[in-house]
């Protein structure tokens, strides 16, 4: 039996009370009249019909009913436990407007997949891992081969298992408030009716829009340093088509490792087939970005950092100083100059050694890969608005767009350009694959009409001081972009999110290009 908290017991108790009492007296003021009208019969010829409730108050009432009563039957006995490979899950139905599902590993944080569409959630809690099974599998590696059967044996009994316990739920708890609110059997039992209809509506509507791809594009919430083992590598993305039992036995396993390792995460493995480029943008003299940029590289196992610009906030000498960590971030950093960023600040960025400033259309080949970028041809650090700003950009593009066309001539195309303002960038489509920006402080991803890919990042510094000037803060944002070493074509990215100035939410998640999905 599953315990429930007291709190919630007093509230819902609170709740059925108050409801109880409101719908008895709309049910029993026909009678309250009713005798009324036999006392004045006495003394008066003329009978007055009493008021019955209007149609729409009493299917509201009903309604409520209904909605109530099946809530709190799922809350009380709604809930199954199943076992799902080498771990003891808790797997639940909560009423939502998205739908889909969510995995809650504690305490490193929780998965959620866009797996379905209606108005009821999947919620699976990881309770603990089973020792004996866990330490089976270590013991016996050759086990995993069959995981991925037995993990969706089990998701599938543990389903079947939820959707007759939910059905028992609903009806019960729609039943038993109905027959505490109306006192009549009839109505309780058109109540339960009711409830059951609603439960199978939703459960066709979650059938019908059903997408098991989705565990190939998680968003994982919680500690940041779970995030690779929990979302996993790019490992073959577009060549492992089995998706569902596949992708569902690989989460488990990785669970599994969390766990079993307990303070010590397991180790990152990256897929040796691809490169791993981290996009950041948009500093604005942050120093926490650095740490942050660092501890992405390391568990990641970055193979480049490219960053669009706005590094800094007015572009004097006296900031240089702020940029000399770039120097142990431990991969080849590749930048463009920003609106805030000056020619004092790119000098001295070209004379350190692990930098490589891209302007005028330069191109350079980097861990295997070709980049070629431009700087903004604008200056702007009070943030001031200069008349013809568009077509400056505009021609920043064009020109950045030419040199892609002559590289290509020469026989040497360009995999990722870069510009600072996404207005510029644009004038590059269809002149190379991938083509990276910032300046918004928000993330966005497009294809554009000549087949160019734009990234836009947000800003990993957080906007940098300016994060207080707002209500909120802004987020800090970056992203990994995986791509093929033989193609040098993009296969998937990952979207890091962490919460801004005083807080500490991270949310990791994995996107793959309509072109490489199963």
């Amino acid at each position: 039996m599953v315990r429930v908290p007291a709190a919630v017991t007093a509230l819902a108790t609170a709740l059925v009370t108050t409801l109880v009492a409101a719908l008895r007296r709309v049910r029993t003021s026909p009678r309250a009249l009713t005798r009324a009208r036999r006392a004045r019969r006495r003394t008066q010829p003329v009978t007055e019909l009493g008021r019955q409730p209007h149609p729409f108050t009493r299917a509201l009432g009903l309604m409520t009913v209904v909605l109530l009563g099946a809530w709190l039957g799922l809350l009380i006995v709604g809930n199954v436990r199943v076992p799902v490979g080498p771990m003891n899950t808790t797997m639940t139905l909560r009423p939502s407007v998205t739908g889909g599902t969510k995995i809650n590993v504690s305490p490193l944080g929780a998965l959620e997949l866009n797996s379905h569409v209606a108005p009821v959630r999947l919620d699976v809690n990881v309770d603990q891992l089973d020792p004996d099974r866990a330490q089976a599998l270590v013991d016996h590696p050759e086990r995993l081969s069959g995981l991925e059967d037995e993990v969706a044996r089990d998701v599938g009994h543990g389903t079947l298992d939820l959707a007759v316990r939910s059905c028992v739920a609903v009806v019960s708890g729609a039943t038993a408030l109905g027959l505490a609110v109306y006192r009549r059997p009839r109505r309780a039992m058109a109540a339960g009716g009711l409830a059951l209809a609603l439960l199978t509506a939703s459960g066709a509507t979650a059938a019908a829009t059903w997408n098991p791809e989705s565990v190939l594009e998680p968003k994982f919430s919680g500690l940041l340093s779970s995030a690779p083992s929990l979302v996993g590598d790019a490992r073959s993305i577009v060549s492992e088509f089995d998706v569902y039992q596949e992708e569902l036995a690989r989460l488990v396993t990785n669970v599994t490792k969390l766990y079993d390792v307990t303070s010590t995460l397991p180790t990152y493995e990256p897929d040796p087939t691809t490169i791993r480029v981290l996009h950041v943008s948009d500093i604005h003299l942050n120093p926490a970005s650095w740490k942050i940029i660092a501890s992405l590289v390391k568990q990641y196992e970055i193979n480049v950092i490219v960053d669009s610009g706005d590094t800094m906030d007015h572009g004097t000498s006296a900031e240089n100083g702020f940029l000399d960590p770039i120097a142990d971030l431990g991969a080849p950093y590749v930048w463009v100059r920003g609106n805030h960023d000056s020619l004092v600040t790119q000098r001295y960025l070209e004379r350190m050694k692990n930098v490589h400033v891209l302007d005028d259309g330069r191109a350079l080949s980097i861990a295997g890969l070709r980049f070629a970028g431009i700087g903004d041809p604008q200056f702007t650090p009070d943030r001031t608005a200069v008349p013809g700003a568009a077509a400056t950009q505009e021609l920043a593009g064009a020109r950045l767009a030419s040199a892609l066309r002559d590289q290509r001539a020469a026989g040497t195309p360009v995999d990722i350009a870069i510009a600072h303002e996404p207005s510029a960038a644009r004038e590059t489509d269809g002149e190379v694959p991938l083509v990276l920006a910032g300046h918004l402080h928000h993330e966005e991803m497009e294809v554009m009409k000549r087949g160019t890919r734009l990234r836009i990042e947000g800003s990993t510094g957080g906007s940098g001081l300016r994060a207080i000037e707002g209500k909120y803060p802004d987020p800090i944002q970056a992203s990994i972009l995986y791509l093929d070493r033989d193609s040098r074509r993009l296969q998937a990215w990952d979207e890091i999110k962490l919460g801004g100035l005083g807080l500490t939410t991270a949310e990791v998640s994995r996107h793959l290009p309509e072109e490489n999905r199963p």
